[in-house]
């Protein structure tokens, strides 16, 4: 991935990385393993501002003609501990993983769905049929932390 700075956020620089090549893509955290290792963190995305940074940003991506297609990014947002999650409580339980306390939350229409799914990406499929909550592009979706993004 390229590294991208700017001075008006928290966060410095960001980078994405995004594989075409599905056996490249990894689980959450493998993720999370491989921006530490690179001095880095999964995103904590804290403000609307900042999540239309990143929009954009995937939307260069996109238009830059590197044939980008269908595959969401996780971000450092997950439920710790074992097991199902089902109470009504349960949206509460995510947290940052690099321990930021920001509230700011961007999910899907009907998501977090919780259960065994306990990781958080990003969305972004552009070839999918919109569902209820519109296309699925940048709202945050949880899903299995072994599942290949």
């Amino acid at each position: 991935g390229q590294k991208v700075c700017y001075g008006a956020f928290k966060h410095l620089c960001y980078k994405l990385a995004y594989f075409q090549d599905l056996s490249r893509r990894v689980g959450f955290q493998e993720a999370r393993q491989a921006c530490e290792i690179d001095g880095g963190a999964l995103l904590s995305l804290e403000s609307e501002a900042e999540q239309q940074l990143i929009e954009n940003m995937l939307q260069n991506l996109t238009k830059s003609g590197s044939g980008i297609s269908d595959g969401d990014f996780w971000i450092g947002l997950w439920r710790s501990g074992d097991g199902v999650a089902t109470s009504s409580a349960c949206p509460d339980l995510y947290q940052w993983a690099d321990g930021s306390m920001s509230p700011f939350r961007n999910w899907y229409t009907d998501e977090p769905s919780c259960g065994s799914e306990a990781c958080v990406v990003m969305y972004h499929q552009p070839t999918a049929n919109p569902g209820l909550g519109g296309p699925y592009l940048y709202q945050w979706n949880d899903d299995r932390c072994n599942m290949k993004h």
